[in-house]
């Protein structure tokens, strides 16, 4: 059995470690207190995430959002520059630029060539990746 450790549950879950303690605390997610220290069994959060390990892929299927607005296309072009990441879309003929942190690019591993999805909603393009 895998034990993590809140940091090491926090990188898995792609999350902040204090949001991870809150959801232990908050009896959100499967942890066990030892003392005053949180402990997670690994099997139980990749159930959570629907992954049989962690390098397992996510199953290939549409980016369920609320957002109706959502155009497929493939990453031509990525300016990395400080905490911001210009992200430039090809969409058809067409090409949508948007404006991300660069956390958000490092975490979705954006490459040239990627199949994405802008999602727009009000004034907002946000970028997804399966």
């Amino acid at each position: 059995m895998d034990t993590l450790n809140v940091a090491q549950a926090a990188q898995l879950l792609h999350l902040n470690p204090k949001r991870v303690q809150f959801l232990a605390r908050s009896g959100q997610s499967p942890a066990v207190r030892v003392g005053r220290k949180w402990l997670f069994q690994r099997r139980q959060l990749e159930s959570l995430l629907g992954q049989s390990s962690p390098a397992a892929a996510p199953p290939p299927q549409a980016i369920d959002l609320s957002a109706r607005n959502q155009l497929r296309g493939r990453v031509s072009g990525l300016v990395l520059d400080g905490l911001m990441a210009e992200v430039r879309v090809g969409i058809g003929d067409q090409e949508l630029v948007s404006v991300i942190t660069r956390a958000a690019a490092e975490r979705l591993k954006l490459r040239i060539g990627d199949e994405v999805y802008a999602v727009v909603k009000s004034t907002e393009v946000m970028i997804g990746k399966r």
